[in-house]
């Protein structure tokens, strides 16, 4: 399973990236928005700078609702850097540029998914990544987990090289279930990730070791 950070914090990047287990970035304009990152120049350097920190893919997102305007930036952003994924939301049009990207050999990322039948036609049309988002699910409570599972069995049926990446992840449990059911990537907060590190007998038994030690010496 992949691990990507959802964020645009390059502190956290970093956190994460130092950690030694990370393989790839997410962000969306609100993550952007959240580091006061604003105006479009100013989010195309971010994504550089982003880049520049982390070994894998970058997902990058469109603005634009329209066909023309999702291809004018997606090949925009795919020239910022060789990381860059494009991101393109699940829509009528989206689907044409995932389409057009595919055939010009740019890898997207379809984002905004929350129903097998837009993951099915998202790697139709040739999505490197589809990200259906289980916590907003979980969170008008319906089964996240359950259409990632589904989402994988369909994609198993008909061979196709789409890669889940479970998004909307907030907690560790979010990670550790989608992996369980076999989710190809998951992207959430760094704490969620982090929190797979932690187990308090892991504490006490560590604790014991160096109490021991020190009575040896």
């Amino acid at each position: 399973m992949k691990f990507f950070i959802d964020t645009a914090n390059l502190e956290q990047i970093k956190e994460a990236q130092d950690l030694g287990v990370l393989d790839g970035v997410t962000t969306n304009p609100s993550l952007m928005a959240k580091e006061g990152i604003t105006g479009h120049q100013n989010i195309l350097d971010h994504y550089v700078k982003i880049c520049n920190i982390v070994d894998g893919d970058v997902s990058a997102e469109v603005i634009s609702t329209d066909f023309e305007g999702m291809v004018e930036e997606g090949e925009a952003l795919a020239k910022l850097h060789s990381q860059i994924v494009v991101k393109i939301p699940m829509i009528l049009d989206g689907i044409k540029a995932i389409k057009y990207f595919s055939n010009k050999g740019i890898r997207t990322n379809c984002t905004l998914i929350f129903s097998v039948g837009q993951a099915l036609i998202a790697a139709k049309a040739g999505a490197t990544y589809v990200s259906p988002f289980i916590g907003r699910l979980d969170d008008i409570s319906t089964d996240g987990l359950n259409l990632i599972s589904e989402i994988a069995n369909v994609y198993d049926n008909y061979a196709f090289n789409t890669q889940i990446l479970a998004a909307s992840i907030r907690h560790t449990m979010h990670v550790i279930d989608c992996a369980k059911i076999g989710a190809d990537v998951m992207t959430g907060p760094l704490s969620s990730i982090k929190g797979l590190i932690n187990h308090p007998l892991t504490d006490i038994g560590l604790e014991k070791f160096l109490k021991d030690y020190k009575k040896g010496n």
